[in-house]
Parts: C-alpha cells; structure tokens; sequence
C-alpha cells in the first residue's frame, strides 16, 4: 500500500492540533477545532487552509494557447495577461476529466492547477493531447506549496504582510511577484469557499513561514487554521462542484449545470457529445433538495419519486451551517427538476420527504 503524501506544512498542523486524515494521498487536516467553528470564520472573519496538495502543470511554447483550447471548454482566448479562469476538460464522450483553473502569463506561458486526487491522471492526459502542438508541458505539483487564506477580512490580514496593494489584484487576477513577508509568491484573488480572498503559491521552503506571519497578523481579526471538513461544506453551500461528487468521467458539464463554463463556438474535446446533449436534451440535471425530515442525505443516497421510484442520487448532502437546512445537491431524471416537486430521499430504510430547490443555498459574497 502506498504511503500517504505529507505537504510541507504537515509539523505545523500538528502544532495546531491538526485532526489528520488521508485526502487523495495526503495526510491533511480534516479540523483543528471544529468543522463549524472554521466554517463559521471564513464566513464572518478569515481561515486558512493548506491547498499544497493541489496539482500545477505549466504550459510553454508558441502554441500553447492552441494547445489548451482545445483541452478545455472554455474560451481561455478572452483571457489577459494575469487573468485566470475556470474551465473543464472533457473526454470524447463528454465525461469530465477534471475541472481546472488556467493562469495566463501570456500566450506562450501559462499555470494549470488541478485536482490533488487527478494529478496523475491529468497529466497523463494533457500529455496524450499534445500531439503536434509545440508546446512543452511540465507537472511541477511536488515543488509548489500553496495556502488559501479565505474570508472577509482576508485582504485585511494579507495586506499587513506585503508592500503590494492588493486592490490592484482583481477578482481571477493574479500578480507573480508579491513579496509576503519577505518571501516571494504568486498571490490570486480566487478561492473555492464563495467568500473573497486569495491563493497563494509559493516554494516549499517559504511555506511554513508565510503560514506563521499570515496567523500572527490575523490574531486579532478572526482569523482561524481551517481544514478540510469545512472546506467542503462552504464550496457546497454555494453549489461549487467537487469532483467525485458532482462532475466525473460518467458526469457531463450541462448534467452538472455548469453550461455557463462551456463555450460552444469553440473547438475542444468532447464538444460533439455536448452540442448532440444540448439539441436532444439532458436526461438527467443537478439539482439543489431541502429534507423536509430528519436525516442528513449524504453522497449516494437515492433520490425517489412521489412513486418511490429511483429518480436520481444524492452527490453532497449536509446541514448546512449558514442557513440552518438540511439540504443537499443530487444528479435527477429531468421530468422533476421543477422548483418545488416533490421528491424523497431514502436514509437507510426511511423514506425522508424532501423537495426541489435552488442549489445556491448561500450567496457568494466575492469582491469584483
């Protein structure tokens, strides 16, 4: 059995009391308090978490534009020089590879930062797709340490640690050469929890030290360590989609409602299936559910007709710590997906009643 990863913070996590657990890999922190109480931070104050364990390939040459249009669905040609976008790949058949975001130094330079438990198989793939594009790839996951400090007073605390105004660093901007107490960073104003802040690459050997000074500035503003627990249950409140959860290869982007990320009028792969998908019609659609009793609907639980008749599976189901419901988000048969239908959730040998809402049970609070 193969060992588990550690990322360069894991002697800190375990000064903060650091509840370590397995994670694609990685020995990683699933709370250091509570999952509420760090939930509960990054929406009022600030949390930090440790993301080094997610993936970064670089893209260089003449056409590494070329190269990754048509490796993605979206149009990354609208991007400027420090932008940075959300996108898919897609297999032929429409399934998804990964969801990704792609940093653009310029058109002949750019970062992909991938899914920690994908590393291996994205790469695998960018690298089958190179064909004769001119373009070098290099999957530098193990030499980049990242933090993501998120939360309405991130800028606040950032900013006590840099000489950068980071005013300047717009919401999916980037600027590589920030200085954060010292050390030199790629810092962007992105993040995965539907508050502001930031992400912030670095090396390995700058990491530990930048995680100290960010939780000594944020000492008197709220700031808290935040694990994995709670990074789940805020990227889910805001129906942002986890891989393994709401999009894999059997998963297509418009069954996961996230057609707004794919661009049609141009060339990728697995484009025909979702132009045949889009004139024919979803079978199936993610779709947000409110238990109306008790229970947690938890990931592959099934969904039932008024009939009782499987209509769909439940990918993330928790209660939710910002509004108070029980509430989840689950693949269903396109014939319910009517706001308010009726629907029911099988825990166990219970059948809980439940319904069709909208799966944005909180409002992202981002600062454009």
């Amino acid at each position: 059995m193969e060992q588990s990863k550690r990322t360069a913070l894991y002697d800190t996590h375990k000064k903060y009391n650091g509840n370590i657990v397995d994670f694609a890999g990685f020995e990683l922190p699933l709370y250091y308090e509570s999952i509420l109480e760090e939930h509960n931070a990054v929406r009022n104050n600030a949390g930090m978490f440790d993301v080094s364990h997610m993936g970064e390939v670089t893209v260089k040459g003449e056409e590494a534009e070329n190269y990754i249009q048509n490796l993605v669905t979206n149009d990354i040609s609208v991007i400027t020089d420090n932008g940075v976008m959300y996108t898919l790949m897609c297999y032929e058949d429409g399934g998804v590879v990964d969801d990704l975001l792609v940093y653009k130094y310029n058109t002949t330079d750019y970062l992909l930062v991938i899914n920690a438990s994908n590393i291996e198989k994205d790469y695998n793939w960018m690298v089958e797709q190179k064909g004769s594009f001119d373009v070098d790839l290099e999957n530098i996951s193990d030499d980049v340490a990242e933090v993501a400090l998120q939360g309405p007073k991130a800028q606040e605390i950032l900013q006590k640690l840099t000489d950068t105004d980071l005013q300047t660093i717009t919401f999916f901007r980037f600027n590589e050469n920030v200085l954060v107490n010292n050390n030199k960073c790629i810092v962007s104003r992105t993040g995965y929890t539907g508050e502001d802040g930031f992400e912030i690459y670095t090396s390995l050997d700058n990491i530990v030290n930048i995680w100290e000074a960010i939780m000594e500035a944020g000492k008197d503003e709220g700031l808290k360590p935040a694990g994995l627990g709670c990074r789940d249950t805020l990227r889910f409140e805001v129906a942002l989609p986890l891989y393994g959860n709401e999009i894999d290869k059997d998963i297509t982007p418009l069954e996961a409602s996230l057609g707004y990320f794919i661009k049609l009028d141009t060339d990728f792969i697995g484009k025909d299936v979702l132009v045949k998908q889009k004139e024919q019609g979803l079978s199936r659609k993610l779709v947000g559910i409110e238990l109306l009793g008790k229970g947690i609907a938890r990931h592959g639980y099934d969904i039932l007709s008024p009939d009782g008749d499987k209509i769909g599976v439940i990918t993330t189901g928790y209660q939710s710590p910002s509004v108070g419901k029980t509430v989840a988000l689950g693949l269903i048969d396109i014939d319910y997906t009517k706001m308010g239908t009726d629907v029911s959730v099988k825990i166990r040998k219970k059948q809980v009643p439940a319904k069709v809402v909208s799966k944005k049970f909180y409002k992202k609070n981002y600062s454009k």
